[in-house]
């Protein structure tokens, strides 16, 4: 698939079938974040792969703005070493597994990490230490439904020349 188009069908995907995701794909997802760019090379990220039901389903009780992770086939979730630009790292990281996940024709979605006050309570979860944030989470699966293309504002809506 050519980077743009992979760019147009990439959609949160919140349904999924109930079928596994091969270990190689899901090393393959997390080489995909790895590759990120990271301000001063620093790499500061940890990906923690969870396909245990149990935890999935834990999962969704605590992180109540993807309950949805409960029912997917795994989840990623990408914490960073504290440093100056962590949560750029880390977002970088989230949207390369997203943008993979879609050209493997995975469903995903981005699960919000770092200011919710889920925070903690993932990371106990999850064996995180201190000096980890929580920056995503990343549910994933073989999509329920065929993906639909988002609707986004237009070009012109959104470009400005020079100035406002």
């Amino acid at each position: 698939m050519q980077t743009f188009d992979c760019i147009a069908k990439r959609a949160s995907i919140r349904e999924y079938e109930s079928r596994p995701i091969e270990k190689k794909l899901l090393e393959k997802l997390v080489d995909a974040g790895r590759r990120a760019p990271t301000a001063r090379a620093v790499e500061p990220w940890e990906f923690v792969v969870i396909q245990e039901r149990r935890t999935l389903k834990k999962l969704g009780e605590i992180a109540t703005s993807g309950s949805f992770v409960k029912d997917a086939a795994c989840c990623i979730v990408i914490f960073c070493k504290e440093t100056k630009y962590y949560l750029e790292d880390g977002c970088a990281a989230t949207e390369n597994i997203l943008l993979c996940a879609a050209d493997l024709g995975l469903g995903a979605c981005w699960i919000a990490g770092d200011k919710k006050p889920y925070v903690d309570e993932v990371s106990k979860l999850l064996g995180g230490g201190e000096d980890l944030k929580l920056i995503s989470l990343i549910s994933l699966g073989w999509p329920k439904e065929e993906v639909k293309q988002r609707k986004n504002r237009s070009l012109q809506d959104v470009i400005h020349w020079e100035k406002f």
